[in-house]
């Protein structure tokens, strides 16, 4: 998404809790000619979402384009689950888009354009075992997108949700990298395979334009056909 926003021209602010593992994106984004720089914040904390806000707009100016991505998953059986893994949970797929939100949509009001894109996941719509807290918090981003997008809509400013199906990501390398895993997921995907990175970078893309200035309080599945069966 990053790549394909900056190739379009947009500067990046890239944000992670390991800044080194922005380092090849920021690298790849300043070959294609725009600016980018990398923040390190955890954005599931209220404190470290009010720095980077402030770091962001002294350094970028206020922000047009808000992409929630932070995203994590914990396996377990519902019975199994700790506190602390269900708010870990939480805290990062959920509330940490409440965080960035309240603190970045308020410098897109008044000139008639935002985007907000909160990438949820297929398991917001459908579930598997041991997805308890998962689905949980993408399902509730999904609510959180409906409601964000009414409250926007008079500032023209757009907010949509993202859900993938399975995707090759550093999340789901452990089943990817697992042929008996790779093969079950591929099954249940009428297309037959496992998306690509940059196929929900171009409906990033898109999003952001003009084009799609109607959509908005909705979700987009990018899932291979899973969810419509």
């Amino acid at each position: 998404m990053a790549l394909a926003l900056g190739e379009a021209g947009a500067r990046l602010a890239l944000v992670s809790r390991d800044p080194e593992k922005l380092s090849e994106v920021a690298g790849e984004a300043r070959k294609l000619g725009t600016e980018a720089i990398v923040f390190r914040a955890d954005v599931s904390k209220e404190e470290s979402v009010r720095e980077l806000e402030r770091d962001v707009t002294a350094k970028l100016g206020p922000v047009n384009i808000l992409i929630n991505n932070a995203g994590v998953v914990v396996r377990k059986m519902c019975v199994d689950f700790t506190l602390a893994d269900w708010n870990y949970v939480l805290d990062t797929n959920l509330t940490s888009a409440f965080l960035m939100c309240r603190s970045f949509v308020p410098g897109m009001k008044g000139r008639s354009y935002g985007r907000v894109i909160n990438v949820s996941s297929i398991m917001g719509h459908v579930s598997l075992q041991q997805r308890t807290a998962y689905s949980a918090s993408k399902a509730g981003l999904l609510g959180f997108t409906r409601a964000l997008a009414l409250e926007l809509a008079p500032e023209q400013i757009t907010v949509v949700g993202i859900s993938p199906g399975p995707f090759r990501t550093e999340m789901t390398a452990s089943l990817a990298s697992d042929p008996v895993a790779t093969a079950a997921f591929n099954s249940q995907v009428p297309l037959g395979r496992w998306g690509k990175a940059e196929e929900v970078g171009k409906l990033a893309l898109y999003l952001c334009s003009e084009d799609a200035s109607y959509i908005t309080g909705t979700d987009i599945l990018i899932d291979g056909g899973w969810c419509a069966q």
